[in-house]
């Protein structure tokens, strides 16, 4: 098995979310606060599944040794470097969380329920009782449960596939169509930093860190048959739980319209 065998295993959940019909529903500033405002836990845990990899495959503490594999360890760190430290559209330097959360403010979508649950979070000190007592969707619950599911129970490989396969490249091409429409529609609502964002991860993805990533697998899984396996299941699994997520954004967005 390799990264090939992989990526015909999951074709069918890649196209099912790339021609997802939620992307026909976002269709005023509104609805694209409700997308915002829900995907931002997408966003959120994928920097944990970045840092768990980090966690695991270099020496994060003290004292130091070197970790078994330098190539994953160079692989994990050069990703880290952007996705926690990018440069923004105004010069500064930032996680591509924070960059997204920046974003969602400039254009007047509402940051305080994920802000809220972050809290939460900080003070229950548990991330699963904290996604059980939120009163987030059931199918976002379910996301953010697998994720850290994930990284608490999964191996190396295991989170690296989470990681890899079925993120934010999954984010179609017309979906920045309908930012740049908007953007003309609505002047008085400032996307740019959004467009930057979704522009700057999919850059980022395409040429560097999608190679990086999948690289990553390579060294983690080698001529390891049963690791492979591992791999394919949580790569199926993490993008029904992402279907799941759009699946509930969209009804999200039906409900509002249908009570309007």
């Amino acid at each position: 098995m390799n990264i090939q065998h992989i990526n015909n295993s999951i074709k069918a959940q890649k196209s099912t979310l790339l021609q997802h019909p939620l992307y026909n529903k976002v269709k005023t500033i509104e609805d694209l606060h409700i997308f915002l405002e829900n995907h931002v836990y997408a966003v959120w845990d994928f920097m944990s599944l970045l840092k768990a990899l980090q966690a695991r495959l270099t020496c994060t503490t003290t004292p130091w040794f070197a970790t078994i594999n330098p190539e994953t360890r160079y692989l994990i760190n050069e990703i880290v470097l952007a996705e926690e430290s990018d440069l923004t559209l105004d010069g500064k330097h930032q996680s591509h969380y924070e960059m997204y959360i920046e974003a969602m403010e400039a254009c007047g979508a509402d940051t305080n329920k994920i802000n809220l649950f972050l809290s939460e979070i900080q003070s229950l000190q548990n991330i699963f009782v904290a996604i059980k007592k939120s009163d987030l969707h059931p199918n976002i619950k379910a996301f953010l449960d697998f994720t850290f599911r994930v990284i608490e129970e999964g191996k190396p490989h295991e989170i690296a596939a989470a990681f890899t396969f079925g993120r934010e490249d999954l984010i179609p091409s017309m979906f920045f169509a309908i930012l740049k429409k908007f953007q003309e529609q609505f002047p008085e609502t400032d996307l740019s930093k959004l467009i930057y964002y979704f522009e700057r991860h999919i850059e980022l993805d395409a040429d560097e860190h999608g190679p990086m990533a999948m690289q990553m697998i390579k060294e983690l899984c080698e001529e390891d048959a049963q690791k492979w396996t591992e791999v394919k299941e949580v790569s199926v699994l993490a993008l029904e739980k992402r279907i799941e997520l759009w699946d509930a954004i969209e009804e999200i967005i039906t409900m509002k319209v249908e009570m309007a």
